[in-house]
């Protein structure tokens, strides 16, 4: 006997679900003999790539954890007093280990099925309170990427409902830079000029018609800017303030300021700065901004029994609705960070969220005094946590020098200030140790006792009267008990992968490992503000070098963008860079941008934002792209097309043949194509974007590469372009990014979510080129299954050539509508019982649903899904035959509440067991929804996007 000593068992077996004996089984349901000859009848001959990927090979999951570790290790932690919006926070360990580190939470989808997502709409709701709470203003949304796109939606938002002549935006000097150049970006490519200056000396001779402020400002300055306000106001313009939600726990609310929006950052409540990301922004307005508020609202409704009951409201205002008349084109949000940052303020609670900001601000205090004894110049007098600190340009330098000597970093506003941001962890020795650097190899002869008694460092005007976090969540949850508790309940209510798949097309629900997780919280990735001194970041640096790389390999591409942490953040940088291209060659006027019938609803408003006019291709019967239809409107708009945006495999879940004719087609009239990876989960290891025409695509990291969905965010979307694009990539004012002409930048953060990015570095290390080509095959196999076993008794819509899907298949269900009354969402309802989330209901076709199952699901539960779903065409079968109801059928029913199921009274026209127990699975591990159908209607027209006073709940 022999053993072997060479290879621990892959990780790849960990992250498929099928095993060698399944994927037998499954070949033979299909009629394949290999996996090989599937992806021949699955995949165009023209575009296979016909080698293996040339990544380093495989590692298993103990390998990758030491690797990490030395990744880590080589970024060094200073004690940050960087400041300009990011602040080192603690991070409540029952929050951290119960939400952060946690898979019920972690891996849950957008809530579009509120039956099944209470849990997180309430902590989003609770997020959204504490926004309202704090800003004063009445409405707030549920997240959205970071403070410089809150900013830029802002402007976005003024400009949609702006009068007639009013052409400029006008910004603060004050402003953070990097929310600045991003407010820039977005101003540019919709041709809007801003103005920056002081806003007391603005004369308003430019009709502007908004502004945005920065409160406090970005050098530490609170200034009482209500004047301004009402000028703007009588000027017929709207106000944005960029608010620190911690300091409006003693400063007046923006609102009482008159400002009609509040932005901002909420890292700071409980969130790892992780080197720029991800974290939730916020965005709060008055009540006549709500129908153009961007991102989504969390609403309160009720149930078809009428309980109080949570929901996503007015989602008419999705992009897949209003596409090219959008004025946002956000469809990933930041939702687990933003229920961190909800649970932070129920932790601490209004008085511990005020000790904290009066302990900051009083540290600050006695810092001020300290540096003025030592006679060093604080520019202002008024300040919550920031000073801005005068010196020549020699004594700055050393100032500088001697801080990294003690491993701190300070900020270098320009060549004569220095900034100085305390926070939440800096602690009185910080203070001391500040005060030696500025004292040099002078002695610091006094304490701090010694200083005086604090007061607040602003006007009186600005001292805050008016009270927040009222409702009683913010005051119940203060013991580890009650906390673990209140999140464990929330949790119980939310479907997450923890318990079933979640088979929704076009949004890939795939294994989120445990190996690739933990490295996020390591305090090496973790606590690196984003503009660290980029030599104290080397193991970052190192990622990002190799990361790109690998994703430029996989794509096909010569250069990578990791800056834009959205999979729509991604296309609009995408299509930002086409337009510098065609600019740089004198082309200005190549403003069409060609769009597919079927493209998602963020691509028609990514290209309204990126400055583009959307032109629409038809589809053919097929779902593939119209070639005559291409041709002609291509032509038509030659000298004018910069782009097409296309899907591959469509979303329609097919390889289009023609996709390098279409490519040619773009390029002989001189446009560039934009490539849509959202599917990339059935490209990797068998095409390659960059092959076979396109010039650039963007990544969806949360969906191919593993990070996680959060509930709706975070998520990551990193650009892949050919060379001639590369010079065009995205820049950062602070930290040097991008290519040598390149474009405004996206995302505040230089490298986006930087912290998320160790998950998808880790997918592909542990897959290896093998395993990733392996994965891709296997999703294949486990579409074309699904579709096999269900094709009686749903139409599969549309197949390729050879009758195959791709990765995902869109089933039919228009058919029983008309000859049972079904309608698509009570099947997505009904599915609710068996333990399931729907499918994507609707789109990319009305009436029906796309599936995607992914490679990490086993044999068994896509049985288990496949036979709940022939189980419910049985019962629309009953109601076909007469044998059950068309109304107050079981379907029309679904879901059955726990409540509703053991009421006393039972009066529907079949057993209660069949509505709550209809499959062996939910008999032994049920998932009981925690309400019953949402009454939508309802929430729309009478929105209320906070928490309900605790009468309500009588």
């Amino acid at each position: 006997m022999s053993f072997s000593w060479k290879h621990s068992e892959p990780f790849e077996r960990r992250h498929d679900g099928p095993d060698a004996d399944d994927i037998r089984t499954m070949l033979r349901a299909i009629g394949a003999p290999t996996l090989d000859s599937l992806v021949e009848q699955t995949l165009p001959a023209s575009i296979r790539l016909g080698r293996q990927l040339d990544l380093p090979a495989a590692v298993d999951e103990a390998k990758l954890l030491e690797e990490m570790e030395a990744l880590a290790a080589r970024n060094q932690v200073f004690k940050s007093f960087i400041g300009a919006g990011y602040s080192d926070t603690v991070v409540p360990p029952v929050i951290l280990r119960n939400i952060f580190q946690n898979p019920g939470w972690y891996t849950q989808y957008t809530p579009y099925q509120p039956e099944i997502s209470q849990g997180r709409l309430e902590a989003l709701l609770n997020f959204q309170t504490m926004v309202i709470d704090l800003t004063g203003l009445p409405v707030a949304n549920a997240s959205l990427l970071d403070e410089g796109t809150a900013a830029a939606e802002a402007m976005h938002m003024f400009a949609a409902q702006a009068k007639e002549g009013h052409e400029a935006f006008f910004v603060s000097d004050r402003v953070h830079p990097q929310t600045l150049e991003v407010v820039r970006t977005r101003a540019e490519a919709l041709g809007i000029p801003v103005l920056v200056g002081e806003p007391r000396a603005f004369d308003f001779s430019t009709r502007i018609f908004g502004a945005l402020l920065q409160y406090p400002a970005t050098d530490g300055l609170v200034e009482d800017e209500a004047a301004f306000i009402e000028k703007v106001h009588a000027h017929g313009a709207s106000v944005a303030v960029a608010a620190d939600l911690l300091a409006l726990t003693l400063l007046t609310p923006p609102r009482e300021l008159g400002a009609d929006v509040a932005v901002g950052n909420t890292q700071r409540f409980g969130v790892p700065m992780g080197y720029g990301g991800p974290h939730a922004a916020y965005f709060a307005c008055k009540t006549e901004f709500t129908r153009l508020l961007p991102g989504r609202i969390i609403g309160v409704s009720e149930d078809a029994n009428g309980k109080r009951a949570l929901r996503m409201a007015l989602q008419t205002r999705e992009q897949h609705i209003r596409r090219e008349k959008a004025t946002s084109n956000i469809c990933t949000a930041q939702a687990l960070l933003a229920i961190m940052a909800g649970m932070y303020a129920a932790w601490h609670g209004p008085a511990g969220l005020k000790a904290i900001a009066e302990r900051v601000h009083a540290l600050t205090v006695l810092l001020a005094r300290g540096l003025q004894k030592l006679g060093v110049k604080v520019r202002h007098q008024s300040f919550f946590d920031t000073l801005r600190l005068d010196l020549e340009p020699a004594a700055a330098d050393r100032a500088i020098a001697r801080a990294l000597q003690r491993r701190m970093n300070l900020r270098r506003i320009d060549n004569r200030s220095i900034g100085i941001s305390l926070d939440e962890t800096t602690r009185p020795e910080d203070v001391q140790a500040l005060l030696a650097v500025f004292a040099g190899d002078r002695p610091v002869d006094f304490t701090l006792e010694s200083l005086g008694q604090v007061t607040p460092a602003w006007p009186a005007a600005l001292v805050r009267k008016s009270p927040y976090l009222t409702h009683p969540v913010f005051h119940r949850h203060h013991s580890e008990t009650e906390m673990l508790r209140y999140v464990k309940r929330l949790e119980a209510k939310d479907l997450s992968l923890t318990y079933a798949m979640i088979p929704l097309g076009s949004c890939t629900m795939k294994l989120n490992a445990t190996a690739e997780m933990i490295p996020v919280t390591f305090p090496g990735f973790s606590r690196l503000h984003p503009f660290a001194p980029v030599e104290q970041a080397q193991g970052y640096q190192q990622l990002f070098h190799e990361l790109e790389g690998m994703l430029a390999e996989i794509t096909g591409f010569s250069a990578v963008s990791l800056q834009p942490n959205a999979g729509s953040q991604g296309e609009y940088a995408g299509l930002l860079v086409i337009r510098k291209w065609h600019e740089s060659r004198g082309d200005k006027d190549r403003r069409v941008c060609l769009i597919p019938a079927s493209a998602h609803g963020t691509n028609p408003a990514s290209a309204v934002m990126a400055g583009f006019e959307v032109v629409v291709v038809k589809s053919d019967e097929d779902g593939s792209i119209d070639l005559a239809d291409l041709e002609a409107k291509a032509t038509e708009h030659g000298p004018r097309l910069g782009a097409l945006m296309v899907t591959y495999p469509s979303t329609h879940g097919v390889f289009e043949e023609e996709i390098r004719r279409i490519c040619d087609i773009v390029h002989a009239h001189g446009g560039q194509v934009y490539l849509d990876g959202a599917n990339m989960n059935a490209q990797v290891g068998l095409c390659r974007p960059g092959d076979f025409g396109a010039d650039v695509c963007h990544l969806n990291l949360h969906k191919t590469f593993c990070i996680p969905h959060g509930g709706g965010g975070p998520g990551m979307g990193p650009i892949c372009v050919a060379s001639h694009l590369a010079p065009f990539l995205p820049g950062h004012p602070l930290v040097k990014t991008g290519g040598a002409h390149a474009s405004g930048p996206v995302s505040a953060a230089p490298w986006g979510s930087s912290s998320i990015l160790v998950i998808s570095y880790a997918y592909i290390r542990m897959m290896g080129p093998d395993g990733l080509k392996r994965a891709t095959e296997q999703a294949i196999l486990s579409a074309n299954y699904v579709a096999a076993r269900l094709a009686e008794h749903f139409p599969v819509l549309y197949r390729g050539a050879r009758a195959r899907v791709a990765h995902e298949c869109i089933l039919d269900l228009r058919g029983v509508k008309k000859s049972a009354g079904i309608e698509v969402d009570d099947m997505a309802k009904r599915l609710i019982d068996y333990g399931f989330h729907a499918p994507t209901v609707s789109f990319p076709v009305a009436g029906t649903v796309m599936v995607e199952p992914t490679e990490s699901e086993s044999l068994a539960e896509l049985d288990r899904f496949c036979e709940a779903m022939i189980s419910i065409r049985k019962e629309i079968a009953e109601v076909e035959g007469g044998r059950a109801p068309r109304e107050g059928n079981v379907l029309k029913h679904a879901p059955h509440t726990a409540e509703v199921v053991t009421a006393a009274e039972w009066n529907r026209p079949y057993p209660r067991q069949l509505g709550a127990f209809p499959s062996a699975f939910v008999r032994a591990a049920k998932f009981w929804p925690a309400v019953g159908r949402l009454n939508n209607v309802l929430g729309d027209r009478k929105l209320m996007c906070s928490c309900p006073p605790t009468e309500d709940y009588a």
